[in-house]
């Protein structure tokens, strides 16, 4: 298939790029992209809740009245779960929630996202995104054309320039092909993605 390549200086077409059906020519994998969405979500969850068991809280180590006589039920620590200020019964502990994504099941998901994307004109190529220093200034003009609500910018290498200008941008985020992950894909209404970065894709994704 072919996809056009634009010029952001110029703001126009510069001609167009075979690229493989393989990796943007893959049907919608509705069910696939859910399940590696889901795991990719799953890692990102801290899991440092915590509670104290009645071992853990502080005190509560004397009796803290005599067995019988009270007229109280008896009470053999002041921590008891029944108590204010004791333990939890089930107390939540820190916890790992990621899932395993196979190698195959990833590559497979990748490749059914930026198919959907093609076909949905949200993945555009550009041939370069050059800035000579940071400036958030040079960046937006360079973006002006872009009619996309938020737009996420896939390079082929980490651009310390590029992600400078783009930090106090709230609407633009700035990836590489190493680093970008399923969600920051869907995530965005449309992708930037420079013919380098399209190659080094077909290279780890076929």
């Amino acid at each position: 298939m072919e996809l056009p390549v634009q010029s952001l200086s110029k703001n126009s077409e510069t001609g167009t790029v075979q690229l493989s059906d393989a990796v943007f020519a893959q049907h919608f994998n509705e069910s696939l992209i859910h399940q590696v969405i889901t795991a990719y979500l799953a890692k990102a969850r801290a899991g440092t809740r915590a509670h104290k068991t009645r071992s853990e809280v502080r005190g509560g180590g004397a009796k803290p009245f005599r067995q019988k006589g009270t007229g109280r039920a008896r009470a053999g620590t002041i921590r008891s779960p029944l108590w204010r200020g004791g333990g939890k019964v089930f107390a939540a502990k820190p916890g790992d929630y990621s899932q395993k994504v196979n190698k195959k099941m990833y590559r497979a998901a990748m490749r059914s996202i930026l198919s959907e994307l093609v076909r949905q004109d949200r993945l555009r190529m550009v041939d370069k995104i050059i800035l000579s220093k940071p400036k958030t200034k040079d960046l937006a003009k360079l973006l002006k054309s872009i009619t996309w609500r938020n737009v996420l910018v896939v390079v082929a290498e980490d651009d310390r320039n590029l992600e400078l200008s783009a930090r106090n941008i709230p609407t633009v985020a700035i990836s590489n092909v190493g680093r970008v992950s399923p969600v920051e894909l869907i995530r965005f209404d449309g992708v930037l993605i420079t013919e380098d970065a399209i190659r080094c894709f077909e290279g780890g994704l076929t």
